[in-house]
């Protein structure tokens, strides 16, 4: 499925221009070489962009990127093997740069082997062509001596920038006329690429494409995939083939994928736009994440990215999509989702194909850890339905998926990582409107009986209340305001210990070790055999407070709606979340502004 939708998606990009043609590549470019006419090194020039990026705390700091050029497509061996016309400073140059000092000598006198095979294929490549540029790079080819070159003053001065840069040309006095936009030169490439394809097709397996259905020429590698996180720096392949007993019938290598020649350029052409986009692309611990819909438009991706991942990336569209997100989270409140909420965001199509993927390294290739897809439409009503699950409390912001994963990890943890298996379940669980993930309420558990900092948070409130109103209730059952009717137990027990809690608080002032600390743990396991030692200790704080009358009653109400009774045994793993969310819900109505039931007590007792 992946393959067949990045072919596809291809042909949809190539439509718009945003991929590039056949037989080339992009290459970041830091500087520009200008040559004189006789083929001398005239100057460099920066060919860089200065960009905004984010510094943290809402900072914005400028930073210095090398632009990007569309050149003769790139070798991807390891070995030496040079490009025609090159952008790498070992094959252009001849030289290395070891600690301060240009040399053309190493161990394996790969320099000196690397320019020589530039200058060998190159020259044999220009013959015919003449142009100003062209003659001025032929001429620096065959004049070009590394070992005379090492006190060279202006390789000098881009000093440890040398190794790390990529490099074109042009002629001294026209920096705009770049080698390898030259038209002519671009002209015999394209036809000289041209005829290599059609004389190694007729060396080439040929049989259908498993993707195409065409008889056509099978790819024996696969091109590189580059921007995956944790990935080779030469990049990794997706598709490809090492050992013997991957191998049948014969076939060696990609032979046995069946995927033609054709295919692999679109799939892996379309895949590297992808992982080189901020649009389309998010990083989840090690898991890199890519998301697409079926069309040339960025207003889909933006709006997943401001719904699951928190990242409004276009400015331009902040305002719209805020309106948006209020609109889906409102309508999802009736479990609908109307083309009312689309009419705030231009070229929103609910009709579209929209995927989502998540890739890992895995040796030299990739490994595909999901795949999601879904129409867009259906994809916003089930994010709409699952912000609306998570929040607890009326707001209209989204709550991206980071800050989920920051609440299911220890506040002191160091180098500490979620499941990829859950988060990957959890994604599925918000795309496809799903169960969610058991281990996600565990974990969000575990987390609240072990850490001591943080127990209790908006965000890991709302997970558990996500969790239990989709997983084990047949209607809402928690709400997000405190629920005075909701007679669970486990919910009763949650609203008593916040209760005793403020009255040890009322009573005793800062202590070093409450009641939280000492029992909470065990109080949502096993309440039977915590509760009737809790329940004692208030008779000790009662007489302490300032208003005894509305703690005496509070208790009473709650513990009338026990029946006395405390649930025996070890609560379930969802009682244990009805637990927290009732102590949360009650803590926190204790820090409302206007309380009025405390404030009818507070009358009474005057």
């Amino acid at each position: 499925m992946l393959i067949q939708a990045l072919n596809d998606y291809y042909d949809i990009l190539a439509k718009a221009c945003n991929v590039l043609p056949d037989g080339y590549s992009k290459v970041k470019v830091h500087y520009k070489v200008c040559l004189t006419a006789s083929g001398q090194i005239d100057c460099f020039i920066k060919y860089q962009e200065m960009i905004e990026v984010p510094s943290g705390k809402g900072q914005i700091k400028q930073k210095w990127v090398p632009r990007e050029a569309i050149m003769p497509k790139r070798t991807e061996k390891s070995g030496i093997e040079a490009n025609i016309i090159e952008h790498r400073p070992q094959y252009l140059f001849g030289l290395n740069y070891i600690e301060g000092v240009f040399t053309a000598e190493d161990r394996t006198d790969k320099a000196k082997k690397s320019h020589e095979a530039l200058v060998k294929s190159n020259l044999k490549f220009l013959e015919g062509l003449d142009t100003p540029v062209i003659n001025a790079y032929r001429a620096f080819l065959q004049n070009w001596e590394p070992e005379a070159e090492r006190d060279n003053e202006k390789l000098l001065d881009l000093g440890k920038n040398y190794d790390k840069s990529g490099y074109v040309f042009c002629l001294s006095g026209r920096p705009d006329e770049l080698l390898h936009e030259d038209p002519l030169l671009k002209e015999k490439w394209e036809r000289w690429e041209a005829t290599r394809k059609q004389e190694a097709t007729g060396q080439e397996y040929t049989a259908q494409c498993a993707i195409s259905g065409n008889i056509e020429p099978i790819a024996r590698t696969h091109s590189k995939i580059k921007g995956v996180y944790g990935g080779l720096a030469t990049g990794s392949v997706l598709i490809g083939y090492n050992n013997p007993s991957e191998c049948s019938y014969g076939l060696e290598q990609a032979y046995n994928s069946n995927i033609s020649e054709k295919v692999m350029n679109k799939y892996t052409e379309a895949l590297n736009y992808l992982l080189g986009s901020r649009k389309h692309k998010i990083l989840l611990d090690d898991t890199t994440v890519l998301f697409w819909a079926m069309n040339d438009k960025e207003n889909s991706e933006d709006l997943v990215n401001a719904m699951i991942f928190g990242e409004d990336q276009d400015t331009l569209f902040a305002e719209q999509t805020e309106q948006m997100l209020r609109t889906l989270l409102s309508e999802a409140q009736q479990g609908k989702l109307t083309e009312k909420g689309f009419a705030s965001f231009e070229d929103i199509d609910p009709d579209v194909d929209f995927y989502m993927v998540g890739l890992k390294p895995n040796s030299s290739r990739l490994a595909l850890k999901f795949i999601y897809r879904r129409k867009f439409g259906e994809i916003l009503h089930h994010i709409a339905r699952y912000q609306r699950e998570i929040h607890i409390t009326e707001n209209t912001r989204s709550i991206p998926l980071y800050a989920i994963k920051r609440e299911l990890l220890s506040p002191k943890g160091k180098n500490e990582s979620v499941n990829p298996a859950l988060i990957a379940k959890l994604i599925e669980s918000i795309l496809y409107g799903t169960p969610y993930p058991t281990a996600l309420l565990e974990t969000v558990l575990r987390r609240i009986k072990t850490d001591t900092d943080r127990k209790m948070s908006p965000i890991r409130a709302g997970i558990i209340k996500a969790c239990i109103n989709r997983n084990y209730a047949k209607k809402e059952e928690i709400t997000m305001a405190l629920n005075m009717e909701n007679d669970n137990q486990a919910y009763l027990c949650g609203r008593l210990f916040a209760v005793l809690e403020k009255l040890q608080q009322e009573a005793m002032g800062n202590v070093n070790r409450t009641i939280k600390d000492a029992y909470f743990a065990s109080a949502a396991s096993t309440p039977e055999l915590v509760f009737p030692k809790l329940i004692k200790l208030a008779q000790n704080h009662i007489n302490k407070v300032k208003r005894p009358v509305f703690f005496s009653r509070l208790i009473g109400e709650i513990m009338e709606k026990l029946q006395d009774e405390f649930p025996p045994g070890t609560l379930s793993l969802q009682d244990q979340g009805r637990f927290d969310i009732g102590y949360y819900q009650q803590h926190q109505s204790f820090f409302e502004k206007t309380n009025r039931d405390e404030e009818q007590v507070e009358r009474e007792d005057n």
